[in-house]
């Protein structure tokens, strides 16, 4: 009796620590994901980015120091639709093939649907066939941050925008010339501004 008590007290310590183990790295790997996005862009003493603004046809108009477009969870929650919610603010990603902008081909920019900046330029957007918005560049490289996620056993550089810190998608080197890059975006993170006179 004292043998078989001391076999089921290993089994179930075994059973117990695998457990323990499991819920360890499901709870790291929920963390890493709400927090792979999180990487900050360089900021002055301020607090301000700076940012270059678009108008719908985008043309480059001017760079401008802003302060950085925070609210707080709550009120992301309250303002944002329930999936753009998850995907800009806890980094989840939309289904293939169901985002609205996938058929979006009209002229015009695409901008943070979080704080409005502007993300990327209908011109460089591009068929993927993965399911996704996929662009080869972003319309300027300050308007993105760039970082490393790590999640689900994966390392990729995740994309948020540089004021609001909404996450947006990934970027990956299988693109196309001129700059072999694909940026990976969610619909869901996104507001398409179509240019003046654009097709319906």
């Amino acid at each position: 009796m004292g043998a078989l008590s001391r076999r089921i007290d290993r089994r179930e310590f075994v059973a117990g620590s695998a457990l323990a183990a499991t819920a360890l790295v499901l709870g790291c790997n929920r963390g890493n994901a709400a927090s792979a996005h999180g990487a900050a862009p360089a900021a002055a003493a301020d607090g301000k980015v700076a940012i270059v603004e678009f108008d719908d046809a985008g043309r480059r108009l001017r760079t401008v120091r802003v302060a950085r477009f925070a609210r707080s969870d709550a009120e992301w929650r309250q303002r944002l639709p329930p999936l753009s919610y998850e995907v800009a603010r806890h980094a989840a990603t939309e289904r293939a093939f169901t985002g609205p902008l996938l058929a979006e081909h009209r002229k015009g920019v695409f901008r943070c649907l979080c704080c409005d900046t502007a993300l990327y330029d209908s011109a460089t957007k591009f068929e993927s066939g993965t399911g996704w918005p996929s662009f080869w560049q972003s319309i300027a490289p300050g308007n993105v941050v760039e970082s490393r996620d790590r999640t689900f056993g994966m390392v990729r550089t995740a994309v948020s925008c540089a004021r609001c810190d909404a996450h947006l998608g990934h970027v990956f080197h299988d693109g196309p010339h001129p700059t072999g890059l694909r940026y990976c975006m969610n619909s869901a993170a996104l507001r398409f501004a179509p240019a003046p006179g654009a097709a319906a």
